[in-house]
């Protein structure tokens, strides 16, 4: 399930995933040609990558790396990638700007940026719901308004030049489990893993139609200045 839209963030020669997680636009870069080395600062989760990343490159093909690094000094030269994906990691870190500092310092000129969060308002709706959903270890720690995300990115020295909205079908589910895990949302759940899995077109249409009204994550694109 891709939150970033590679048709608008291009194909990089060099692609770095920013707080990988489970590896899932890091495969998608690898598969459109790219050399791409994941970061993440979990054991678990950069493990499953480099495990993952060995049989894509058994028989040969582009690089894929996994590198356990901290997103505030991370191990790179200035430059080094001209793609670069920070896809729901920002409001996880206390540090953000410090954070988006380090991406835009191992960005080429003229590279871009990804960087997708939270929607504000589907997101404040989790939040009101449960209090467990972002107090706990690791969790999400502030909610991004469309226009804070943007001025953060210019304030970075990045040109902003695309955004959209992704996962409405999502939305509801996380609502519904802030609520408590009953027999509707374990439907609802079994309904995503079949979308995921089977990737029917009406589905996909359902969700292209409903994005920009309810969908769950918001997605930025930036370019570096030459």
């Amino acid at each position: 399930m891709l939150t970033v839209d590679f048709r608008r963030f291009g194909r990089g020669k060099r692609v770095l995933d920013l707080g990988c997680g489970d590896g899932r636009h890091a495969y998608a870069a690898w598969r459109l040609g790219s050399d791409v080395v994941a970061v993440d600062v979990a054991d678990a989760e950069v493990k499953h990558v480099r495990d993952t990343f060995e049989e894509l490159t058994a028989d040969g093909g582009p690089l894929g790396l996994a590198v356990r690094a901290n997103g505030l000094a991370l191990p790179f030269p200035d430059g080094g990638f001209d793609r670069v994906i920070a896809a729901e990691v920002l409001e996880h870190v206390h540090a953000d700007r410090a954070m988006l500092a380090e991406a835009v310092r191992v960005l080429a000129p003229g590279g871009v940026l990804a960087v997708t969060v939270p929607r504000w308002w589907p997101e404040r709706i989790c939040w009101a719901l449960s209090e467990e959903y972002h107090q706990v270890e690791g969790g999400h720690i502030r909610i991004y308004r469309r226009r804070e995300l943007l001025r953060r990115l210019r304030e970075a020295g990045l040109e902003p030049f695309a955004g959209h909205h992704a996962h409405a079908l999502h939305a509801p589910y996380w609502w519904l489990k802030c609520l408590g895990e009953n027999r509707i949302t374990e439907a609802y759940h079994r309904f995503l893993v079949w979308d995921i899995m089977k990737g029917p077109r009406w589905v996909k249409l359902l969700e292209r139609v409903l994005n920009p009204v309810l969908g769950k994550s918001l997605v930025l694109y930036a370019r570096k200045p030459r």
